[in-house]
């Protein structure tokens, strides 16, 4: 890849939270400063909201917004209270059987996507779960609040179960979510079961989806050293890296397959996108650069 080009393209267009958190990524910024960019999607309540996920502009605290805030804790480590506080929130706004909704209600509908204003409130999301589940294991390997909390033995023990029980008919982003879970996990049993499942001869579609929208290798297992990797064929994952790396825009940044709701979203997306395709190829690749 050429990184030049994508930290011009984040220092263009990303938001501030992208730009901290390439900075931290590439050895330039600091943990605190990252936290500080992410404060700024925070509520009273503990929850994060304000378009932490590009579309879904409300203001209000969502399991999404916890999902966003828990990945970006975990990639610096975080060791403060807000992981707890986070947790504490997330137990608040929990199913009796441990799972969390895709979305809770709220009033400041304007510039979201309609899964997010139409979701079901009261109904267990298991693609949510395992999201947020997966991102507060990443977590707790830094915050022993977070794993002892309470909230995330119950979410464990929902998304186990859920997929013990849905392990053949997993929808595609349900399937990448669930790989995601069982790894951070450590669910290698599970593991064995569900990624058979992901397609072996090319990306897998996304049903419903928009026109070209897949998932490719490297979305379902993105770190070499996850248990997931040795299910996967090296041949596929290595040309997938290729493939990545050939996705760079001429703008410098990536791109997303799925469809944005708003402007605002499109380009938001296309830093939180740069952002990953960094992280992983400098993951998968010898050098760097």
């Amino acid at each position: 890849m050429d990184l030049d080009a994508a930290i011009t393209f984040v220092t263009t267009h990303a938001r501030v939270l992208e730009r901290r958190r390439l900075a931290f990524l590439l050895g330039d910024g600091s943990s605190a400063s990252v936290i500080a960019a992410l404060d700024a999607y925070r509520n009273p309540d503990g929850g994060y909201g304000w378009g932490l996920e590009p579309d879904l502009r409300s203001a209000t605290s969502q399991p999404v917004g916890a999902m966003h805030a828990l990945e970006v804790l975990a990639e610096v480590g975080d060791t403060s209270s807000r992981g707890r506080e986070l947790c504490e929130w997330l137990a608040a706004n929990s199913r009796p059987d441990g799972g969390v909704p895709f979305a809770l209600p709220y009033a400041d509908t304007p510039g979201s996507a309609p899964h997010w204003s139409g979701a079901d409130p009261v109904t267990s999301s298991l693609q949510m779960t395992t999201q947020l589940a997966a991102q507060a294991h990443r977590l707790a390997r830094h915050n022993d609040d977070v794993a002892a909390h309470p909230w995330l033995a119950a979410a464990t023990t929902y998304c186990l179960t859920a997929i013990e029980q849905t392990d053949t008919d997993l929808q595609p982003y349900e399937l990448m979510f669930a790989v995601h879970f069982l790894d951070a996990a450590e669910s290698n049993t599970l593991l064995e079961t569900v990624t058979p499942l992901v397609r072996a001869d090319g990306p897998t579609p996304v049903a419903g989806g928009a026109d070209g929208e897949v998932l490719y290798p490297l979305d379902f297992t993105p770190h070499p050293g996850a248990a997931s990797r040795a299910f996967f064929d090296p041949k596929a994952i290595a040309a997938d890296v290729i493939r990545l790396t050939d996705a760079q825009q001429p703008d410098g940044g990536w791109t997303v397959s799925f469809n944005a709701f708003s402007p605002a979203a499109a380009l938001e997306w296309r830093g939180y996108a740069t952002i990953q395709a960094i992280t992983v190829l400098r993951e998968n690749t010898d050098r760097p650069e």
